[in-house]
């Protein structure tokens, strides 16, 4: 795996029920490093500290190879890395292998894979259409939050090294499933349930579906 493009966002304002709201889901490439630290990228753009950034979502990874699929949905939008809002867009990254609790290198710093992105309507705004957010939950490629085990510099380029794999074998890809299907994998949620690495609170709201 590797890095294509670092990209951070600026505050947006759009109106939503009748309401101005701002959103940093507009982010764009920039050529300088972007640090990762233990909560957030920093001179990046968070509004909604309760659903964004914080330990377990400190930084959003988003697969290279899944823009073709969105492009042949919305050819007419101006495409760019960064349209899913995510900090790092990365090659030959695939959520169905990728497992919660992996540890990488990326540039200097140390990350762990930590919960996938839940969609929400402030991806619609970006895409100019809501459906996107179905269409999102369909695919079930949903990129990946990290947690920053050590803070550091990535730029576009790097290299992503696996340093460590989880022994846990639930992926990403599976997490994202389970949490948004009604009907839950007996299996799959027992996984769910003893992987450590994935936040304690996902893990407590997924208990009552034993």
């Amino acid at each position: 795996m590797k890095v294509l493009a670092t990209n951070i966002g600026k505050p947006t304002t759009f109106e939503w029920n009748g309401k101005e709201e701002q959103t940093g889901i507009f982010k764009y490439p920039v050529t300088e490093a972007l640090n990762l630290g233990k909560t957030d990228v920093e001179k990046d753009t968070v509004i909604d500290r309760k659903h964004h950034a914080g330990e377990h979502k400190a930084c959003f990874l988003f697969s290279a190879e899944q823009y073709s699929y969105w492009k042949e949905l919305y050819p007419n939008l101006e495409w760019n890395w960064g349209m899913f809002g995510e900090n790092l867009t990365i090659s030959n990254f695939d959520e169905s292998i990728i497992r919660i609790g992996d540890v990488y290198k990326i540039g200097t710093a140390l990350v762990q894979v930590s919960q996938p992105r839940e969609p929400c309507y402030k991806l619609g705004i970006r895409f100019n259409d809501q459906k996107i957010v179905k269409q999102y939950i369909d695919h079930a490629y949903p990129g990946t939050y990290v947690r920053i085990l050590e803070e550091g510099e990535v730029l576009s380029g790097d290299e992503i090294e696996l340093v460590a794999q989880s022994e846990n074998t639930l992926t990403v890809k599976q997490s994202f499933e389970l949490i948004l299907s009604r009907k839950k994998d007996p299996e799959i949620l027992r996984t769910a349930l003893q992987n450590l690495s994935f936040p304690a609170y996902k893990r407590e709201r997924l208990k009552k579906f034993l």
